[in-house]
């Protein structure tokens, strides 16, 4: 996806000012049952297609509202991916600004990890 000029400027002013990180460190240390929060901060449409293994879902659109309620300690790490690392950069940017001192974007996002055929999974839905 070809994103516009101003959002690209955008991340681009926050990335200095957070942590990033990438799927090729992530995996090791989920598969080593490291103490981390996996989220995926894309649409519910893009999460229900499929995510990363091991991660949780709190989109990008209610993120600020709902984080505190979902991940209670606040220096707890927290490690957020999107689809390329765009929205996560801004996402960590605003969670350190809501006072959470270690969150990281995963640089990359879901395409790299797909790219690596990292493992996956798809919400189970109920049988009506």
């Amino acid at each position: 996806m070809k994103h516009s000029e101003a959002f690209v400027k955008l991340v681009d002013e926050v990335r200095p000012h957070i942590t990033e990180t990438t799927p090729e460190k992530v995996l090791p240390r989920l598969q080593a049952g490291e103490k981390f929060h996996f989220v995926d901060v894309r649409e519910d449409s893009e999460w229900e297609a499929g995510h990363a293994q091991g991660a949780i879902h709190i989109g990008r659109g209610v993120l600020e509202r709902d984080v505190e309620g979902i991940i209670l300690d606040k220096s707890d790490e927290v490690i957020l991916y999107c689809g390329g690392g765009y929205r996560s950069a801004l996402a960590a940017f605003n969670m350190q600004k809501m006072g959470y001192t270690n969150v990281v974007s995963m640089d990359g996002g879901i395409r790299r990890w797909r790219e690596l055929a990292y493992p996956e999974e798809k919400p189970q839905h109920a049988k009506v």
